[in-house]
């Protein structure tokens, strides 16, 4: 009589991520500062543009979860070279659905949302664990990363959602996150589903990160530290190698075999239940939130447009505009309503370039990067096809004068041709 064996389809590893230390939180909240920053720079400085910069973003990542998979074990440089391409990447996807595609962020919230819960859903159903500390083979973290990806892209969907389109800020919207990242690690302490607990802190820690980006390199003027892109990068890159040399060395936060045992089973208890009410909690809050959100802006924009209307000849007097034939002003009313805040700064660049003054017209931009981010969430509901045609002209006005190797003549017809849009 012969005995068969029956061969599992996926090979059996060492765990192949890491503790969930207060390193872990610092390296993911920097990795995701960083990846938001290479980004930009692909995409502006040198130029390669959205499609150009996802192209390049994903090929890397493709190389390296490779490696990643072949490994049979946790490595931290590994590990978190992954998991930054991972930030870049679901950060691009979001922002090609919502510039390339024209998606409003309110669909890519709700979409990475049933995305990263049908992951969560196929997971369970195959592995009967959602368990961060058994990661162990293949398929386990094959769900593992897809669901990182998921985070990241629904991070970046809910966190300009609420910055942008709400018109929060990204300060007032890392308050908040923030706050939400505290009371569910006050929860976990007091008996919160750990799995559920990460995860909800893994979404949040992308905002955050975004928001601790820009405070810090906003210009003083701004509300920020005025430390600049580049320095707040560097910072941040240093802090990472810092960190993860750190782990390599120390082993801190490997997980060990006899713990990953009772990990797991802590890792299970109250865990359906408890999401069914957070979920539920979320949906009701968040809903409400943006309710009454929008239609404060609703509010506002009807007032604006209401006291425009009411200015004789619809808005004020552009620079530059001529009188009409008995000394009348005419200008031209933006569907957007007065301008004239962004005509300033885009003239002001223009006229530091035509001096010779490349840094002070680079600089000066930034202003209006900043003023029309803030500006969103009241023009862009007057008329969303304008506000899209001027952004992508500000997107231009952008890469140019943001080119590792800016071209005058080029900079002076992008700043031209927005000047026109802004009437």
């Amino acid at each position: 009589m012969t005995s068969q064996r029956v061969l599992t389809p996926t090979r059996q590893l060492l765990n192949k991520v890491p503790e969930v230390t207060i390193y872990f939180w610092i390296v993911k909240v920097l990795c995701t500062t960083v990846g938001e920053s290479a980004a930009d720079f692909l995409n502006v400085n040198l130029n390669f543009g959205l499609t150009g910069t996802s192209v390049v973003t994903g090929a890397l990542l493709v190389v390296t979860l490779i490696f990643q998979f072949r490994a049979n074990r946790y490595v931290p440089s590994r590990y978190w070279l992954t998991v930054a391409l991972v930030s870049v990447f679901g950060t691009l996807v979001t922002d090609n659905l919502t510039d390339s595609v024209g998606l409003p962020l309110e669909a890519s919230t709700l979409i990475f949302g049933v995305l990263l819960a049908v992951t969560f859903l196929l997971w369970y159903r195959s592995e009967k664990t959602l368990s961060i500390h058994s990661i162990i083979t293949t398929r386990r973290e094959s769900f593992y990363w897809l669901a990182i990806l998921f985070t990241f892209a629904l991070g970046t969907a809910t966190g300009d959602l609420m910055a942008e389109v709400l018109g929060l800020g990204y300060l007032v919207t890392g308050a908040i996150v923030g706050t939400l990242i505290a009371i569910t690690a006050v929860a976990w302490r007091f008996g919160l589903n750990p799995v559920l607990s990460f995860w909800i802190i893994y979404i949040l820690t992308r905002p955050l990160g975004a928001s601790i980006g820009d405070y810090l390199s906003q210009p003083s003027g701004q509300g920020g530290l005025g430390l600049g892109a580049t320095v707040t990068s560097l910072i941040f890159v240093l802090g990472i190698l810092g960190i993860v040399t750190y782990l390599s060395v120390t082993k801190a936060d490997v997980i060990r075999a006899t713990s990953a045992g009772a990990h797991t089973a802590a890792d299970e208890r109250g865990g359906l239940w408890q999401t069914a009410i957070v979920v539920a909690l979320v949906l009701i809050a968040g809903g409400t939130g943006y309710s009454l959100r929008k239609s404060s802006l609703q509010q506002d924009t009807s007032d604006s447009a209401a006291a425009v209307q009411s200015i004789p000849g619809g808005t004020q007097p552009a620079p530059g505009s001529q009188p009409a034939p008995g000394g009348v002003q005419v200008t031209r009313v933006s569907p957007l309503g007065n301008l004239s805040q962004f005509s300033k700064i885009t003239q002001d660049t223009l006229d530091l370039l035509n001096t010779g003054d490349q840094s002070g017209a680079t600089a000066r931009i930034t202003d209006l990067e900043t003023a029309w981010d803030n500006g969103e969430a009241r023009l862009k509901p007057r008329d969303n096809a304008t506000w899209t045609d001027i952004d992508g002209k500000i997107d231009k006005v952008l890469r140019e004068l943001r080119s590792t190797s800016p071209n005058a003549n080029s900079e002076k017809a992008a700043l031209t041709t927005l000047l026109t849009a802004l009437g």
